[in-house]
């Protein structure tokens, strides 16, 4: 295995190259305020887009978004010669990524190291990202989806569609997704116009106020005592409503993947790479 010494030393030379060429050099701190000033939102403090691991005001050497920060995403980046990842959800396992309970586990050893080992910075994009108008999660997504000019003006979490059974779009939400499986509820025949498109995991109150206008809902992840039993309910008082869960996963990543599109061009003299964190289940 290639030591530390070794990708330090490729990524400083091809970095020394670009800098030389561009005349300049940027720092990670420079591509995060990139990041943040493109939502043209005032920052807050309460926002959970820090800097969680290492030092931002280095060089940038390469850089790899990904939905979730896991430790094979880590070692793919380093081997591409990225220090810096950004990151859509939590790397240390709670949404703050507060560490102390964390202080004698071994997991979060072995990732820390990991990290410390090679310089490794990583920054989560979440608040601003959404935040942006429009929403980058959303953007990605619809591409993804090739609904472009489906959605709502306005409001890409609207779509209206060519009709469909409920059964064609749940296949057709799992084919794009990648998934190995997606979970749905209602009548397969339903007839399926609207959609509106919740990824990752907003909540069972903004699922079920979006689902009452729409024929279908489509997300990342539900509790089972929200949003699928209104949904349920809704059956038997002849409301029927569609939903197919992804996984909360597999439903953002092409949001963090359009970021390294969005990105590049705005630091043409890194190399930006997308690294899906991919499915965390395997079925039975």
């Amino acid at each position: 295995m290639p030591t530390r010494r070794d990708f330090l030393a490729v990524a400083a030379a091809g970095s020394m190259i670009v800098a030389r060429a561009k005349g300049r050099a940027r720092s990670i701190q420079d591509v995060i305020d990139i990041c943040i000033e493109a939502a043209a939102v005032e920052p807050w403090e309460s926002t959970v887009d820090t800097v969680k691991v290492g030092d931002p005001s280095q060089e940038v050497r390469g850089i790899a978004t990904t939905f979730l920060a896991t430790y094979e995403v880590i070692w793919k980046a380093i081997r591409q010669g990225a220090n810096l990842i950004i990151t859509h959800e939590p790397t240390f396992y709670n949404h703050l990524d507060e560490t102390d309970w964390l202080a004698r586990d071994p997991v979060y050893a072995a990732k820390w190291k990991l990290l410390d080992e090679y310089g490794m910075v990583i920054w989560r994009y979440h608040d601003y990202w959404h935040a942006r108008d429009p929403d980058g999660i959303a953007i990605g997504v619809l591409r993804h989806l090739g609904w472009e000019g489906y959605a709502q003006p306005g409001n890409p979490q609207i779509c209206e569609v060519p009709a469909m059974p409920l059964s064609r779009l749940a296949l057709f939400m799992k084919r794009r997704f990648g998934a190995q499986r997606v979970r749905v509820m209602g009548a397969p025949e339903l007839t399926c116009s609207k959609v509106a498109l919740l990824v990752g995991a907003v909540g069972g109150r903004t699922q079920i106020e979006a689902v009452r206008g729409v024929d279908a809902l489509v997300v990342g992840e539900v509790r089972e005592w929200e949003t699928t039993e209104y949904i349920r309910d809704g059956v038997y008082n002849e409301q029927p409503r569609g939903l197919i869960v992804v996984g909360h996963a597999l439903s953002e990543e092409p949001g963090m993947r359009y970021l390294a599109e969005w990105l590049s061009p705005r630091v043409p003299e890194v190399k930006v790479r997308h690294i899906p964190a991919g499915d965390p289940f395997r079925y039975i």
